[in-house]
């Protein structure tokens, strides 16, 4: 018999998709998908091989996490189009989730490559590294700004670009090269946070891509402008031209009870 047309038991027919045949059971139940036939002097259902990709569309969709609503008004008004439309709106909700798992993947790695550092660093080391170009979501700050505005601040800026949490996120301050140059090591200028995967759009900052002064302070943050004299020091002596601003971030908050504890990365662009 050709295969097309040939019965299969409701056992045979879930087998051949790589389900449970109380799903059929339950579709049929619901009169998403039905057998060909019933036999009606024991109930057995049986199914035909044609209306095999009629459920693989349904398993499909519902992988794809259509509701058993939405596909019970596909089903009952099948066509290309209304197919494509729901294929449509899938393929976005996908994007939106791979995004969201590629920026979640690369917080992940920058938290890794943190812990990695820790474990061997040397915090009396000032180096130079490259760095590839980012885009920061930067908030105004001054002296005078207190805590809780700057938490009022940062919180506005989480929202607007769609950070869920904070740890989807780095976020640190910036000061001026200039304020350091002139010693006025209070002058932060502006709260930053990189969103990973963040495309550039107006109104965003964008740090250089190239060589930056790489160098940690580990303790009481009133010791950290005696950590920027060295810094100073170090490039004055190598001949270093810093640039813009100094990028602050603490690495390892996830892993201290003690704010006296905290580890500062401190990154500075050199000018080429």
């Amino acid at each position: 018999m050709n295969k097309k047309y040939k019965l299969l038991t409701i056992g045979q027919f879930a087998a051949m998709h790589g389900i449970n045949k109380k799903t059929l059971m339950w579709y049929d139940s619901i009169g998403l998908f039905q057998p060909v036939s019933n036999n009606p002097e024991n109930g057995y259902r049986y199914y035909s091989y044609q209306q095999s990709s009629i459920l693989e569309t349904i398993l499909l969709l519902r992988e794809l996490d259509v509701s058993i609503q939405e596909i019970q008004s596909f089903m009952k008004n099948r066509s290309a189009q209304n197919l494509k439309l729901l294929l449509d709106e899938r393929i976005k909700a996908l994007d939106l989730q791979i995004n969201h798992l590629q920026a979640t993947r690369a917080t992940i790695c920058t938290h890794r490559q943190n812990m990695a550092t820790l474990l061997t660093m040397d915090l009396s080391e000032i180096s130079i590294i490259e760095k590839e170009g980012c885009c920061l979501v930067t908030v105004d700050i001054s002296r005078d700004t207190s805590f809780e505005k700057a938490v009022e601040l940062i919180t506005a800026e989480t929202e607007k670009y769609h950070v869920g949490r904070l740890h989807d996120a780095s976020y640190g301050s910036m000061i001026p090269v200039a304020s350091l140059q002139s010693k006025d090591f209070d002058g932060y200028s502006q709260l930053f946070i990189e969103i990973p995967s963040l495309a550039y759009q107006a109104g965003l900052h964008m740090p250089p891509s190239g060589a930056y002064l790489r160098a940690f302070h580990k303790g009481d943050w009133d010791r950290l402008p005696v950590r920027y004299l060295e810094i100073l020091s170090y490039a004055e002596k190598h001949g270093l031209v810093l640039d813009g601003f100094s990028y602050e971030i603490c690495i390892n908050e996830s892993v201290i009870d003690r704010i006296e504890d905290s580890i500062v990365q401190i990154d500075i662009p050199i000018k080429q």
